[in-house]
């Protein structure tokens, strides 16, 4: 998961600094007044979504691949404790009315 989140900070980083790039050099627009800094972040997000969708696809679908596994495991602990509680709970019940 780390590793997905790394690589897609990656891509965006790149198209920040490739949009920065452009607008600096007057390609593309500037933001209106004193947004220009939120102009480039903004447009750096819009380009890199999509890239990030595309190229860490199979990165996306191993990362969700571990976290179902954790999800599975943690499920079958809590129905594991759950099973414990209630055995617990019936033995109790049983020892208490008997005479």
């Amino acid at each position: 998961m780390l590793r997905y989140t790394l690589m897609r900070l990656g891509i965006f980083v790149g198209c920040l600094v490739v949009v920065w790039g452009l607008v600096y050099s007057g390609i593309a627009p500037r933001g209106l007044g004193d947004s220009n800094g939120l102009w480039v972040i903004l447009l750096a997000l819009v380009i890199s979504a999509p890239i990030s969708f595309v190229v860490l696809r199979k990165e996306r679908d191993r990362a969700s691949v571990q976290i179902v596994g954790k999800v599975d495991r943690m499920k079958a602990n809590l129905d594991a404790n759950r099973t414990q509680e209630d055995s617990a709970d019936d033995a109790v019940r049983a020892q208490s009315q008997t005479p």
